[in-house]
This record gives structure tokens, C-alpha cells and sequence, in this order.
């Protein structure tokens, strides 16, 4: 039996992004509970050392995922919540990480390097 083929063009483009957005998800689902990680170090995992940005952009399209993303658990290189604003309200971030014993003061998290979580190291 023969697959049906779509009419839609593809976009190579989408393509690309929504492939790398799927593995910076299967990471990201990696962060064990009570610790965090950051935009760079799943990027460099991933081979892409200059997509942080990039997987911001991931992090941002969690809530259109089927399973649970722990999007909260991912910040920038210097422990602070620069995502806080794509979550449902302001606080949710903070609330989130708090609830799993992340300290959180001034959208920084305190004990950031003890608490940090490296890809490249655990996932290897």
C-alpha cells in the first residue's frame, strides 16, 4: 500500500527547527527533579554551541507539547529566569523551581553552580 502523500509544500526550514526542537525537548525531560541546566550547555550538547537562543525558542513552545516539558528547569548561564515571562504568570517559574527546593531570590537561583546540571557530563 502506498502513503498517501500531502499536498502542503514542506519547508526544509521547519523541518530543521522542529527536529532540533524535539531533541532540546528529550533533554530538557532529562533535568532531574531539584536541578537545573542552561539554554548554552543543552545547545553544546546538542552540537550547536551557538543555539542558546535557539533552544530559548524551544523552551518557549513547551506548552504545545504532548508530554511534559520541565521548561522551568532550564535558565541562562547565570542562574537567572530570563523565561519567567512565556509561562502562565509571572511567578509560575519561580513557583515551580521552589516547589522542588530550588532557591530562587531576585529571578536568581541561589547555589546556581551546585545545582547545576551539565548535559555533556550526565548524558553521556
Amino acid at each position: 500500500m502506498k502513503k498517501k502523500l500531502s499536498n502542503k509544500i514542506q519547508d526544509p526550514l521547519l523541518d530543521i527547527k522542529t527536529g532540533f526542537f524535539e531533541k532540546v525537548f528529550e533533554v530538557a525531560r532529562q533535568v532531574p527533579y531539584g536541578r537545573v541546566t542552561s539554554y548554552g550547555a543543552i545547545a553544546k550538547f546538542l552540537g550547536s554551541s551557538q543555539s542558546a537562543r535557539m533552544v530559548g525558542w524551544a523552551m518557549n513552545q513547551t506548552h504545545g507539547c504532548k508530554s511534559f516539558v520541565p521548561a522551568h528547569r532550564v535558565v541562562n548561564r547565570l542562574g537567572l529566569l530570563t523565561g519567567k515571562h512565556h509561562f502562565a504568570t509571572e511567578n509560575e517559574m519561580e513557583e515551580l523551581l521552589k516547589n522542588e527546593g530550588v532557591e530562587v531570590v531576585n529571578d536568581k537561583i541561589i547555589d546556581f553552580n551546585k545545582l547545576f546540571w551539565d548535559p555533556c557530563k550526565e548524558l553521556i
